[in-house]
């Protein structure tokens, strides 16, 4: 894998560059849509592709482990055969879906045992199963064992987890760098930088994550419940610690506006299950701002959804229809919603870009985020 800086703005730190992976070349900023059992929920991959313009995808080491179950996906010759995306995958190690079992799992050093969310049997992830699992699942990029702290977080307890997070990153080091890829192609491995809310914490960990020198460098345990200004403290701080020539990835992020003010910070790489997740609930993001359907407000609005968008679903349904199918509870509302979602963000990451090559990106910024979070 190689990372190329193709320029940087003039007023922040934003940055564009290109990653090159053996399933295609990714351009940064960028969203990753995430499709935690190997599918963006509602969406097909030709729409993934065509209309969305997605560059590559997130899928979930836990979730795929449980269920189709490595045996399937390796009989398949891995994730991009088994769910048909020819481009670039990145799958989270489990991390976080075990933070969020706090109720079903016990943390200890040689790893974690967990019940499954789906018929309550025992399982035990360590960091080198992680790895393990992640080479069979055969993602192009692949995150590193780590515990996610919750919000809030005492300073003893995020020490502790910060120092075991580190130990169990050079157990999965030593393990991807002592086996090989399943199926003919690169795999690389992305560290995860924690310590909470804690500034002398984070410092420590962006220092001892790029002490280890891999082709790019992950931000976790942020956006678990922190208010935005003390996540972007976080996001600026290691920003300015990990290497500037390699990506940075900030993990489970976010809206419309904190996406804008963390490639102002230096950020490369979001995912966030929220463009989805609120599509099927009927919130729409726009170019102008953001859009409940369930409103009486749409029920005769007869415009396109987004016609500054583009793309058929924007300009082709109107919002009254939208409205319709999502107040009656249609899957077709859902599909309409994701895919008009995700062609947002992929618009959004895809201007700022623009906007950074062209050296106006504080400018555009600023105007974005007064639209981004407007209600409409």
């Amino acid at each position: 894998m190689k990372f190329e800086l193709k320029g940087s703005d003039k007023g922040s730190k934003a940055r564009a560059g290109v990653l090159h992976t053996d399933h295609g070349i990714i351009e940064t900023p960028i969203f990753m849509p995430v499709g935690t059992a190997g599918s963006v929920k509602a969406v097909h991959q030709r729409e993934l592709r065509d209309d969305i313009a997605a560059q590559i995808i997130l899928g979930n080491t836990y979730h795929l482990y449980l269920r189709p179950g490595l045996d399937i996906i390796q009989q398949a010759g891995g994730i991009h055969k088994f769910n048909g995306w020819e481009f670039p995958i990145l799958t989270d190690s489990g991390g976080y879906q075990v933070y969020s079992l706090s109720g079903v799992r016990k943390i200890k050093e040689e790893g974690v045992t967990f019940q499954s969310h789906i018929d309550g049997s025992k399982h035990f992830f360590s960091p080198e199963t992680a790895i393990d699992i992640q080479r069979t699942i055969g993602a192009d990029i692949i995150m590193a064992f780590d515990e996610c702290t919750p919000y809030p977080c005492d300073y003893t307890y995020a020490k502790n987890s910060m120092d075991m997070t580190h130990r169990w990153l050079e157990r999965c080091c030593n393990r991807f760098d002592n086996t090989s890829s399943h199926y003919g192609y690169e795999q690389t491995l992305f560290p995860i930088v924690q310590g909470s809310t804690y500034n002398d914490l984070r410092k420590q960990s962006a220092e001892t994550i790029a002490s280890f020198e891999r082709d790019g460098n992950a931000i976790g345990g942020l956006s678990v419940g922190e208010p935005a200004e003390m996540m972007y403290e976080m996001t600026d701080k290691v920003c300015a610690i990990l290497p500037t020539d390699k990506p940075r990835y900030l993990m489970g992020v976010g809206t419309p506006e904190n996406i804008l003010e963390c490639i102002a910070l230096g950020i490369d790489m979001f995912d966030c299950v929220m463009p989805t997740r609120n599509a099927r609930n009927g919130m729409i993001f726009t170019t102008e701002g953001i859009m409940n359907m369930r409103n009486e407000k749409w029920k005769d609005d007869f415009n396109p959804i987004d016609t500054s968008l583009g793309g058929h679903v924007s300009t082709q349904y109107s919002r009254a229809y939208l409205r319709h199918l999502i107040v009656s509870k249609e899957i077709l509302g859902a599909q309409i919603a994701s895919i008009h979602n995700l062609t947002f963000y992929l618009w959004l990451v895809t201007e700022a870009r623009n906007q950074i090559l062209q050296g106006n990106f504080v400018d555009w910024k600023n105007d974005m985020v007064k639209k981004v979070t407007t209600r409409l």
